[in-house]
């Protein structure tokens, strides 16, 4: 059995909400389209039926990439878990940069839940793997590309 993938419960309801559209809306109404491009007659030359076939094999794919990734996923809900100020998967950490006083939150959550713009770092990121397992309070020395930042832990919250 593949290794289970650490998920928010959020992202969880996300891909099962995809799924299911895809599953409920999507799939039917391509099968519908083939159907219409096969009674325009020769399916060689037919370049909707070509198309309506290509979005049928991307949405086949994405179903069972979906179906997948969800077998293998391990939901954390971090409302069930007590908040004891440390950094755990799921919680939202508020950082203070110390040498620029700036302030940034991330919630640390799973690879395929990434979301930077959205303030969402993947665990494996090297932030995320730095803050998990310290407490608010800590100052956190990260290695990025330009060079050392320090980041002091702020706040932890389970949201």
């Amino acid at each position: 059995m593949a290794d289970r993938v650490p998920m928010t419960k959020a992202g969880e309801t996300r891909l099962r909400e995809e799924l299911k559209k895809l599953k409920s809306e999507d799939r039917p109404r391509v099968i519908a389209a083939i159907s219409d491009a096969r009674e325009h007659g020769d399916l060689k030359e037919n370049a909707e039926y070509h198309a309506a076939r290509e979005q049928q094999s991307f949405i086949e794919g994405r179903i069972q990439e979906i179906e997948g990734k969800l077998s293998a996923a391990q939901v954390i809900d971090v409302n069930t878990i007590e908040n004891t100020g440390r950094v755990i998967f799921g919680t939202t950490v508020r950082l203070l940069n110390v040498d620029t006083d700036e302030q940034v939150t991330y919630q640390i959550v799973g690879e395929d839940e990434a979301d930077i713009k959205a303030g969402k770092l993947s665990i494996s990121s090297p932030i995320a793997r730095a803050l998990v397992g310290k407490s608010e309070g800590d100052v956190v020395a990260i290695r990025v590309p330009s060079g050392t930042v320090e980041y002091e832990i702020e706040q932890v919250e389970h949201l």
